[in-house]
């Protein structure tokens, strides 16, 4: 790998995944926008294990590896490069990637990531704000009325909607995949 791809948000948000209640990206997709291969990703990262501790990086148990694989329709793993568990990076962690990544495209490439990983955060907080607002403003409504006009049932409708949007319920997955005898 000599050519970095090239870096949009799309591709970057495409590539982050939930893992362990953490937003991680992996190690193959961080060493294909660097520009260089997986293994010396890797050799860079074990040559300075204090710099990543389990917060700032881990490899997946195989039922992740398992699991995540099964996202990608394949019939050749292997040729996808997915023959070992992958070792993911937090924000943290992929921030510390450009002080063992020296290269320009490393340090341009990671300051794309954090900016990605920042907006992520600022748009989860004002979604909180917003459900935070959202309910002191029932509470306020349902203070100063205890009769509920239609008005109100109209209002509560919306704020229960907007609930539901800003916190879906979670619901179990179903198991995709085929099944063996």
């Amino acid at each position: 790998m000599s050519n970095p791809i090239e870096i949009t948000d799309e591709i970057v948000l495409s590539k982050i995944y939930h893992i362990r209640g953490k937003k991680v990206m992996v190690d193959r997709d961080l060493a294909e926008m660097y520009g260089v291969e997986t293994k010396v990703l890797n050799q860079s990262v074990k040559r300075n294990t204090k710099r990543f501790p389990e917060d700032f990086m881990f490899q997946l148990s195989n039922d992740e590896f398992e699991n995540w694989k099964s996202q990608f329709v394949t019939s050749n793993s292997v040729k996808m490069g997915m023959r070992k568990r992958p070792f993911v990076f937090t924000e943290q962690g992929v921030s510390m990637l450009s002080s063992v990544l020296k290269s320009d495209t490393a340090i341009e490439v990671n300051i794309q990531i954090i900016r990605i990983f920042t907006r992520i955060r600022e748009v989860l907080l004002t979604h909180k704000d917003v459900l935070f607002k959202m309910e002191q403003l029932e509470k306020k409504l349902l203070k100063q009325n205890k009769k509920v006009s239609k008005h109100e049932q109209e209002i509560q409708v919306i704020f229960d909607a907007l609930k539901h949007l800003l916190n879906p319920p979670v619901e179990p997955r179903k198991a995709i995949g085929f099944k063996s005898n």
